[in-house]
């Protein structure tokens, strides 16, 4: 099997794309608390950029990183989060390639539980059914995963494992700025809420998705051996997931109980429901009809 050449391409298209269509759309400010930021891993080997900004007044944050480097590895993880007066969907896309395996997700992230608050789900993804069925067999379904992680996805994510030799950087490419064209209309036409608690609920969702992706987001011990943990966890809170220490108090075992051990830790389990799902569990009408084994 041929291994993927990873000066062939870079992820860095996809953040010139997304930042020149989000200029298109809105007002830009370089986030307050962010400066951009080139660092080397400990071992100098790679390479990771960090751009963020924000846009009053629907865009709380949109930011980037890349890790690229000649260690056979390449990383983009972007997103976009939405002011609290606004229940938009999370922009995110999370690609890391190495020379014999690439690990692909993108989605627009649900504030709610589209497997149960079904007025969400229509509101944002009835009209979207069609671009993600436009990919789902470029971009198979990448195999189990865990309830826990499913609860943040929606009908439309794009979940997807392959080997080097079955890559094509232009499907991804198209399925990115695809679903990123999605996100920034439904963000023009996104309302302002005014009812005071339902910003709040707003706060409080995204609030939680925070926590769970500072916790337990699947990159973390990649970024611990890159640049060594004090600085992972500084860009975890401080970057990939700002807004965990700002917009609420609530600790991560306070919306996830189920993970609290006997002695008050957090259980490092990505799973403790036992319950995943081998192939999409949505069908084409976005209808979430399971398939997991247990």
């Amino acid at each position: 099997m041929a291994s993927l050449d990873l000066s062939s391409f870079s992820y860095h298209k996809f953040v010139e794309f997304a930042f020149q269509e989000a200029k298109l759309r809105a007002d830009l400010i370089p986030f307050p608390s962010h400066l951009p930021y080139k660092f080397r891993s400990k071992d100098n080997n790679i390479m990771l950029h960090t751009l963020s900004f924000h846009a009053p007044p629907k865009i709380r944050l949109i930011r980037s990183l890349t890790v690229e480097g000649n260690s056979g590895m390449q990383v983009l993880d972007f997103a976009v989060f939405p002011e609290p007066e606004f229940d938009l969907p999370i922009f995110c896309a999370n690609f890391f390639a190495t020379a014999n395996l690439s690990i692909v997700v993108l989605d627009l992230n649900p504030l709610y539980d589209v497997t149960i608050d079904t007025a969400y789900k229509h509101k944002y993804y009835r009209e979207l059914l069609p671009l993600g069925q436009k990919y789902f067999e470029l971009l198979p379904w990448g195999g189990n995963i865990t309830s826990e992680s499913l609860r943040f996805f929606s009908p439309i994510v794009i979940w997807s494992r392959f080997s080097s030799s079955q890559f094509k950087y232009g499907v991804l490419y198209s399925a990115f700025m695809e679903y990123f064209k999605a996100w920034l209309v439904l963000m023009e036409q996104a309302v302002k809420e005014t009812s005071a608690f339902q910003i709040c609920r707003n706060c409080d969702a995204q609030h939680k998705y925070l926590t769970w992706r500072a916790e337990k987001d699947p990159g973390h011990p990649i970024l611990k051996k890159l640049v060594g943990e004090n600085l992972a966890k500084e860009l975890l809170r401080d970057f990939l997931f700002h807004g965990v220490g700002s917009l609420g108090t609530k600790t991560f075992l306070d919306y996830f109980p189920e993970y609290n051990c006997a002695d008050g830790t957090v259980n490092r389990k990505r799973s403790v429901m036992g319950k995943s799902y081998e192939t999409r569990p949505w069908d084409t009408n976005g209808e979430f009809i399971g398939n997991g084994p247990g």
